[in-house]
């Protein structure tokens, strides 16, 4: 089983803990959307939407998220052997796509100074201009690629974007804190798939520098968030990047990536 991803992508962060939590083994394949790893000719074959993450068991892919989690979830059942392993029901279920509603791209950007938007949105274009020249038969996907980083540009720009999707993020983050005054974990007392949606949203807003805003206002959240972080399934797969000095480690890696490939214009 191999999964192509990378710490940056929320729904990377999801699928991983769910592996973690079930005790699944695969091969990992990091592919860094930042710097247009995404982009390469044998991965845009695989999926030309460029999307991260893609969970691939022999011939069989899946790209989209939920789909991965409960395909994991079959897995871990059938390598266990447990009779009664109970899968994500229908409240689970409606809570993790109540959570997958909510697009961090835009409200993501939004908080990122604008000359290093700029600047990787410039490197982004070059990106898919060398690769379109590289592979000319998937010119008419990497066309499409590249009208969705003008079009991220000119979303930026409209103000109602923005407030439409930091008030959805706010509805979510209310609908939580007035779930977790009833139970410990989103869904009753029982870490859940629900859970593993909901994490790296918050720590999404923790690396931006915004949990006093969003987490620390929500007393229910806040406990939550400290309780789910001592989990080794969130050690592993978002501390080990963004914890404490980490998360500069790990952004500079990649601006160093930028500034150099652009410098020296290998795109």
């Amino acid at each position: 089983m191999q999964l192509y991803h990378h710490p940056y992508s929320i729904d990377s962060q999801r699928v991983r803990l769910a592996l973690e939590e079930k005790g699944i083994d695969y091969t990992s394949f990091h592919l860094n959307p930042v710097t247009g790893k995404n982009m390469n000719a044998s991965f845009f074959r695989m999926n030309p939407s460029a999307t991260l993450p893609v969970f691939q068991n022999g011939e069989h892919k899946i790209f989209n998220t939920i789909e991965i989690i409960q395909y994991v979830e079959r897995i871990a059942s059938v390598s266990t052997g447990a009779e009664n392993m109970t899968f994500s029901g229908r409240e689970v279920t409606g809570w993790m796509h109540r959570i997958q509603q909510w697009n961090p791209k835009y409200f993501t950007l939004a908080h990122i100074p604008e000359k290093y938007f700029r600047s990787v949105s410039k490197f982004l274009r070059r990106v898919v201009m060398a690769r379109m020249e590289e592979s000319p038969d998937l010119a008419g996907a990497y066309h499409s690629k590249l009208q969705e980083v003008y079009d991220t540009e000119d979303k930026l720009k409209n103000s109602s974007v923005m407030i439409q999707d930091k008030e959805h993020l706010i509805r979510l983050l209310d609908e939580v804190e007035k779930q977790l005054n009833e139970t410990t974990y989103l869904v009753g007392d029982e870490f859940t798939m629900a859970d593993v949606m909901l994490i790296p949203v918050l720590a999404r807003l923790v690396l931006l520098d915004l949990e006093d805003e969003y987490i620390g206002s929500r007393p229910n959240i806040a406990k939550y968030w400290i309780m789910v972080q001592q989990r080794p399934s969130y050690k592993k797969v978002i501390a080990s990047h963004f914890n404490g000095w980490r998360k500069y480690r790990t952004l500079w890696k990649t601006w160093c990536s930028i500034h150099i490939r652009s410098i020296l214009r290998r795109f």
